[in-house]
């Protein structure tokens, strides 16, 4: 199954993410410098916080070219978690206009206000299937509920990338897949059994 290196960048507590890696018997690395990259077999971006310091931290640290390199090039497996979700896209609109990675044509945007719902979302939530693909599976012995925790979302993701949905205020793209590329808006690491199983299948991914 090879190596999965988890990016520490200073957004976010990233050992809830090592340590469910770690409970599944998973070998992975806590990556702090983009060397790193060179010698995981498959990538985890988690994050929380605001997109246009996630992006600056990513910038500082030399990570852009390397996740490029890795990911785009080399085609290693990678998987966003959250703010790593968004900070692949095109653009974001949160507190003002910043470029991401652009790995997928999509924008991140603030959830609507509603009088029946709160901004930030925190809870669990139920997935709405959309494709097959190989993260995320259809089965109505497994729980579809989990945890998401955020204000923003990513808008305009092809149809054919999207792997499940979910409605708070909107639908919005839960998951995607797009060749290599995997990312979640919910924390699979917070998500019990079906989130652990996420994580398995990450894994298993060639």
């Amino acid at each position: 199954m090879g190596i999965i290196g988890v990016i520490e960048y200073d957004m976010g507590n990233i050992q809830s993410v090592v340590n469910a890696l770690e409970y599944i018997s998973m070998p992975v690395k806590i990556v702090k410098n983009p060397e790193e990259l060179i010698s995981v077999d498959k990538i985890i971006l988690p994050g929380v916080g605001a997109f246009g310091e996630g992006i600056k931290k990513l910038k500082e640290r030399n990570f852009v070219e390397a996740l490029n390199s890795e990911v785009l090039n080399n085609k290693k497996p990678f998987l966003g978690i959250c703010l790593g979700m968004q900070l692949i896209c095109k653009e974001s609109f949160e507190f003002g206009h910043f470029r991401g990675l652009g790995w997928i044509d999509a924008s991140v945007r603030r959830l609507p206000n509603s009088p029946n719902l709160r901004i930030p979302h925190v809870g669990w939530n139920n997935l709405i299937y959309k494709r097959q693909n190989r993260l995320i599976k259809q089965d109505s012995s497994e729980e579809s509920d989990v945890y998401f925790v955020h204000s923003y979302y990513v808008d305009g993701v092809n149809s054919d990338f999207t792997i499940t949905s979910c409605i708070y205020g909107l639908e919005f793209t839960a998951a995607l897949e797009q060749a290599n590329i995997f990312a979640t808006q919910f924390h699979p690491e917070k998500s019990q059994k079906v989130g652990l199983n996420i994580l398995r299948r990450f894994a298993g991914v060639n």
